[in-house]
């Protein structure tokens, strides 16, 4: 089968790999329909996120079952799934807890990153990572799944109430998801951006958006918003915590979100303790979210009542699909791999708003997808035969 495998920082290239097969009773062999493009794997081709070289990349992934093991119930072959990549063991000591986002025995394990993933053809997962999908949803809204169960986690860490008036850095995916969910519980949400296409994208959905590009985020948002500081700050970016830090209000939440491994910021311990401030860190989810995640896009992303517009914000934040075989348009429009000195580089930001050395990118997509699966597809981007 064909697989996108990473072979070190910057560097990736289509292989034929082994078919996808069935090892163990309880396996399930998934035809994968695509994946969405996490800014984890475009980190990780930056050098910025660490990741096995030789291993097949992607984790946020739709398909359809082909092969089950003997002792598989929950799905059967034809059924249309999502994967869930955040494997555990279930027996160590954070498991047995609840916590199987911070299993003991995660080595080896991470889809995508040091276990293959889903940019292929096909994988093998064991039952427990296989989701059915909901009825009706299409595969727009079912291929983000995944990233709306990132979201619900760290909402929840944060515990977030209608009380809480809410920020959050950056309008990409998975900002926008974070606005959506918080703005079910918060009294208000505001959304800062400095790209002008994610800008443009985020005021078609949300009331408050604040253009930050060229300025400090912190004195852009306090114009907008004047004395009223936020209780609650999401950092989708990764590299927005010294923002975050001085947006907050007394006795309010930071949650740090963005994963980027090259970004670090001085943190004075007086300023959390004096101002109540607390620095929150979510990690993985747990394997009791994801199942909420896909009842909650089956709500968002499912089909709509006669009158209420031409698309859901889940169909909408899928802007582009590309076939496996052009995977470097797919990383291309996320704002590309390479510095404009040639070097690895990303959109990292000092804790003041500098400039790291790396150039901004500047996006041409909101959700990207690389299709595995050649097609035909029917009217709701699933493959006519699933």
């Amino acid at each position: 089968m064909r697989a996108l495998v990473y072979l070190g920082p910057g560097s990736a290239e289509l292989q034929d790999r082994p078919a996808a097969r069935r090892t163990h009773d309880d396996d399930v062999v998934v035809e994968i329909v695509g994946t969405g493009v996490c800014g984890t794997d475009r980190k990780i081709l930056l050098g910025r996120f660490p990741a096995r070289p030789g291993t097949v990349l992607g984790h946020e992934s739709v398909g359809v079952v082909r092969e089950t093991g003997p002792q598989v119930r929950s799905v059967a072959v034809g059924d249309r799934v999502v994967v869930n990549p955040t494997l555990y063991c279930g027996w160590c000591v954070p498991c047995r807890r609840g916590a199987t986002n911070f299993c003991r025995h995660k080595a080896g394990t991470e889809v995508g990153v040091d276990r293959d993933g889903t940019y292929a053809e096909a994988v093998t997962l064991p039952e427990r990572f296989v989701e059915r999908v909901p009825a009706g949803l299409p595969f727009r809204s079912a291929v983000l799944i995944e990233p709306l169960a990132c979201v619900l986690n760290n909402v929840e860490a944060a515990s977030v109430t209608c009380g809480d008036s809410v920020v959050v850095l950056g309008a990409g995916p998975i900002g926008m998801l974070t606005a959506l969910v918080a703005g079910r519980l918060a009294r208000r949400v505001i959304v800062a951006e400095q790209d002008g296409y994610r800008l443009e994208r985020a005021r078609e959905h949300f009331a408050h958006v604040v253009d930050v590009a060229g300025t400090d985020p912190a004195e852009a948002l306090a114009k907008s918003w004047g004395d009223d500081r936020p209780s609650v700050v999401f950092d989708t970016t990764g590299t927005g915590l010294g923002a975050a830090l001085r947006l907050i209000d007394d006795g309010g939440r930071v949650v740090v979100m963005g994963f980027d491994d090259a970004y670090s910021v001085p943190l004075h311990p007086l300023q959390l303790t004096n101002r109540g401030i607390r620095l929150i860190g979510a990690g993985d989810y747990r394997a009791d979210i994801f199942p909420v995640a896909v009842d909650l896009a089956a709500e968002l992303g499912g089909p709509r009542r006669p009158g209420s517009g031409t698309g859901t914000l889940l169909d909408r934040l899928v802007t582009h699909e590309f076939p496996l075989e052009r995977y470097s348009e797919a990383f291309t429009a996320l704002g590309g791999l390479v510095r404009s000195d040639g070097h690895s580089g990303d959109d990292a930001h000092g804790e003041d708003g500098e400039d790291s050395g790396a150039v901004v990118p500047r996006y041409d997509a909101l959700k990207v997808v690389i299709r595995s699966h050649s097609g035909p597809f029917g009217d709701d981007g699933w493959p006519v035969d699933a």
